[in-house]
């Protein structure tokens, strides 16, 4: 079954999903808003596949069966933890007919529903997921000590498989790219990814060399000392707004530039 919702909003838009009778989606712990009365709520570690088998009765049977999906359940939540999601998720159920349940982001932005065919899946940045039909699995990927060396914000993405429609949600205004209409690669702030799809090369790379320009990049530019690279063909979705920028601009506002006037590797961070 197809999920019904809809994208609400300007400034901090929410998505306001129309279940059926029986219909479930799942979403990370925070993310909820409302739900109409007929609506459940189960709060579980568990991912919807092993949500699912425990409802069947842990298809195995037996301890074995128990033993085996209590140690999956507990190499998820490590994964999460290790990535520094949320542990557990929150499930909504319609009973007894239609019902509605609403989500929001935590930041000011835009949301976007992504539709998985079950050929291609989905990356995304370290929480922008929100919501999903239970056909739909949420796993971490991890992108490579070099990579996450070089980055940073790229070493931990959430990953999206099967079926069905998931819902993320991001800083600022979304912008949709194919690098593939861009000669093959586009160069990206490593804040600014939002998600992208199976098929597309992610990496890292050093902004220039160690020479003149190259340090004034690093030191003045306010990129610090790496690009995102994006490669391939396929859909790639950008936010204006970043993380580390938005926070930057709440602690000049609170009357404290830690930026400072240069940028770029002379950043501090309130720790």
């Amino acid at each position: 079954m197809t999920l019904q919702q809809e994208i609400v909003g300007n400034a901090m838009q929410m998505a306001v999903v129309n279940l059926g009778p029986g219909q479930t989606v799942y979403c990370e712990a925070g993310k909820f808003l409302f739900k109409t009365a007929n609506v459940s709520m189960e709060t579980r570690l568990s991912g919807p596949s092993q949500g699912h088998a425990q409802g069947q009765g842990g298809q195995g049977g037996g301890m074995g069966g128990m033993l085996r999906q209590a140690m999956g359940t507990a190499m998820q939540v490590g994964q999460r933890a290790l990535a520094g999601e949320s542990l557990a998720f929150q499930y909504f159920t319609s009973q007894g007919g239609e019902g509605t349940v609403g989500f929001a982001g935590v930041l000011p932005g835009e949301m976007r529903a992504l539709e998985l065919d079950g050929t291609r899946a989905w990356f995304a940045e370290k929480d922008a997921f929100v919501a999903a039909e239970s056909s739909v699995e949420f796993g971490i990927a991890w992108q490579g000590g070099r990579t996450g060396r070089s980055g940073g914000e790229g070493f931990v993405l959430e990953k999206f498989t099967g079926r069905g429609t998931v819902i993320i949600a991001g800083s600022g205004n979304f912008i949709d790219l194919n690098p593939a209409d861009f000669g093959g690669r586009i160069e990206v702030d490593t804040g600014c990814i939002v998600a992208f799809e199976e098929g597309i090369q992610y990496g890292v790379q050093r902004i220039g060399g160690l020479n003149r320009q190259g340090m004034m990049n690093a030191v003045f530019g306010g990129e610090g000392l790496s690009l995102a690279t994006l490669e391939g063909n396929g859909r790639v979705i950008l936010q204006s707004m970043t993380i580390e920028g938005l926070a930057n601009a709440l602690r000049k506002a609170q009357g404290g530039d830690k930026q400072g006037a240069t940028g770029g590797l002379f950043s501090t961070h309130a720790g």
